[in-house]
């Protein structure tokens, strides 16, 4: 017995059904009553049974009719709601975007971003997923993740098989305790650092390779007291008086609770490039591509940025 129905052979049937007679049927579909009637009788023909009892006044659902109608109305049911998620996915409005980013750059820089587009794509299940700079690469490369938001500059991996385009920028600063010598400045040199205690980064993030660049440009050294990888710890040490640090200005909103006061650095200014970086041959889904839209056009949509960061112009 062949099995193979059309889902438009099911809606006919469905329409048979609830409307009682062919001609009813025909007139809500738009259908003439002879397709219908070849179109039912094909149907039971694949089927072996009977569909329904033909009377002088109506069209009645055998036994067997009735368990199939109801088959055939939660097929089409599945059916209809799978064509509309995918219609959604075609305008952008449905799907799963999957993010990898910094830790500082999910706390500060994408929390406004992702306001303004999930109130324009609700039904879209967005996925921020936060990591070591490495890590976050690797994940592109490896395409578990749509695209990244990180930081290039200072990388120390290649990247010219990534597509990136930047779109913000933090200038590094300096952070120290409250009454310290350096609030009565409007800027601290690299070399002013070289004379103080320095909480520093550890070596596996990309805050120290930032640092040691400009260090290294400055023709100074700091005096590394103690290394931590974790901001939070940076900050506490630093607000227990056992040293200063520099940070980039997207990490400043995550010492607030340790009370530091910060200056920006110069001579030589030292910035971090921030930019979205996918794969080029891999094509973004309709709602990936409006995410990454919604953040290399955010500087349009003049979304605040802490103090020394600013979104690059389109």
């Amino acid at each position: 017995m062949r099995m193979d129905l059309t889902v438009q052979q099911l809606r006919v049937i469905v329409a048979v059904h609830d409307a009682g007679s062919f001609t009813a049927a025909a007139e809500a579909l738009l259908h003439a009553q002879s397709s219908l009637s070849r179109s039912v009788l094909e149907v039971e023909r694949r089927l072996g049974v009977a569909l329904f009892k033909r009377t002088t006044r109506r069209l009645e659902p055998t036994a067997e009719g009735r368990e199939f109608v109801a088959i055939a109305r939660s097929t089409l049911a599945t059916f209809d709601a799978n064509l509309r998620h995918f219609a959604g996915f075609l305008d952008g409005q449905r799907g799963r975007v999957r993010v990898a980013t910094l830790p500082s750059l999910a706390a500060i820089l994408l929390p406004a971003v992702v306001s303004v587009y999930q109130k324009a794509h609700p039904e879209v299940e967005l996925s921020i997923e936060d990591a070591l700079a490495t890590e976050v690469l690797d994940r592109v490369r490896a395409g578990v993740v749509d695209f990244a938001v990180t930081v290039v500059s200072a990388a120390t991996d290649p990247i010219d098989d990534l597509d990136v385009t930047a779109v913000a920028t933090d200038r590094f600063c300096c952070v120290f305790p409250l009454g310290h010598a350096f609030e009565q400045a409007d800027e601290v040199a690299w070399a002013d650092l070289a004379g103080e205690a320095f909480i520093a980064f550890d070596r596996t993030t990309s805050i120290r390779q930032h640092l040691d660049l400009a260090f290294a440009e400055s023709g100074s050294q700091p005096r590394n007291t103690i290394e931590a990888r974790n901001i939070s710890a940076v900050a506490g040490l630093v607000a227990a008086g056992l040293g200063v640090s520099a940070v980039p200005g997207l990490v400043l909103p995550l010492t607030k609770f340790a009370g530091l006061a910060h200056r920006p650095l110069g001579t030589p200014r030292a910035e971090r490039r921030i930019a979205v970086v996918r794969i080029p041959q891999r094509p973004l889904s309709p709602a990936a591509t409006a995410f990454s839209t919604a953040i290399t056009e955010a500087s349009r949509q003049g979304l605040a940025l802490p103090p020394e960061t600013a979104w690059l112009a389109r």
